[in-house]
């Protein structure tokens, strides 16, 4: 990854590390995934497309931007994902002490447990909102208790979890499910009142991990393994913004998208939302 390379393509008065609010943390790492490889190329991908983003949000009336955002050199490298949970969770709370608003870009969704871990330290009471196609509760999976198959079998070792868009998981995962807090895509498909109810299970603090698949294939086919019948943009955004409003983000992390030199629009969506996020965490969320 290029060392000048920032999300955004901002000039430099916005992306000091010193005066931004905003950091944006780069992992790219790609070791446990299972089926089709690439997501270590994930955060290259995404800031490349955020530099053809128009910076001012019309729906918020906003322009996130102004805030500073500084974009980190990637944490990369083919080491275990024990090690890479530790360098992960080191460079966020470093972050975090200095007051700024971290998001992860992946790589493989197991960089989502560093981050999540230096969250721990920092802010009591959370809760973890997860948008996924896949449940990823297994205690193990391949030899490893940290493969992007478990990251919500560790996380839920450490805070509550909410699980939005699920619609692939082993049986063995039943057992470790708590339902009263999973949202299947099939019961929430052409629906709109689970987002309250979905909102009403979130503690004040909330931590939101997303995994690129929860999107529909038709419109987010760049992932390791997608899943049909996924959510659409709006459903998104309208959770987002929900959670949003009603509740203090203290982070987020964008995972699991492994481009294609051919379709590019993947990159783009999941840059756009990378800066709608910012754009309701700062325009109209809650702020302590």
């Amino acid at each position: 990854m290029s060392p000048t390379a920032n999300f955004g393509g901002l000039s430099e008065e916005y992306t000091s590390e010193a005066s931004a609010k905003i950091v944006i943390v780069p992992v790219a790492y790609d070791v446990t995934s299972t089926w089709m490889k690439g997501a270590d190329k994930g955060p290259v991908a995404i800031i490349e497309a955020s530099a053809n983003m128009e910076l001012y949000d019309i729906e918020t009336d906003s322009e996130v931007y102004r805030k500073g955002i500084y974009t980190d050199t990637a944490i990369e490298g083919k080491f275990s994902p024990e090690d890479m949970v530790e360098k992960v969770s080191k460079k966020v709370f470093d972050y975090l002490k200095k007051d700024k608003f971290t998001v992860i870009l992946g790589g493989e969704h197991s960089v989502s447990i560093g981050s999540i871990k230096a969250h721990v330290k920092k802010n009591a009471g959370l809760t973890v909102l997860q948008l996924d196609a896949h449940s990823d509760l297994r205690d193990e999976y391949n030899g490893s208790k940290y493969n992007h198959a478990c990251v919500m079998a560790r996380v839920k070792e450490m805070y509550p979890i909410v699980q939005v868009g699920i619609r692939s998981m082993d049986s063995s995962e039943k057992e470790l499910m708590n339902r009263a807090n999973v949202f299947f895509a099939e019961d929430i498909y052409s629906k709109t009142d689970w987002i309250d109810k979905v909102v009403s299970k979130l503690t004040d603090k909330v931590y939101i991990t997303i995994d690129l698949d929860v999107f529909d294939p038709s419109i987010m086919p760049s992932t390791g393994t997608p899943e049909p019948g996924g959510l659409l943009w709006y459903d998104v955004l309208k959770l987002l913004k929900a959670v949003s409003v009603k509740r203090d983000i203290v982070g987020f992390d964008v995972v699991e998208l492994c481009p294609n030199e051919i379709n590019k629009s993947p990159d783009f969506l999941a840059a756009k939302l990378i800066y709608k996020l910012l754009s309701y965490k700062y325009a109209c969320g809650v702020q302590v």
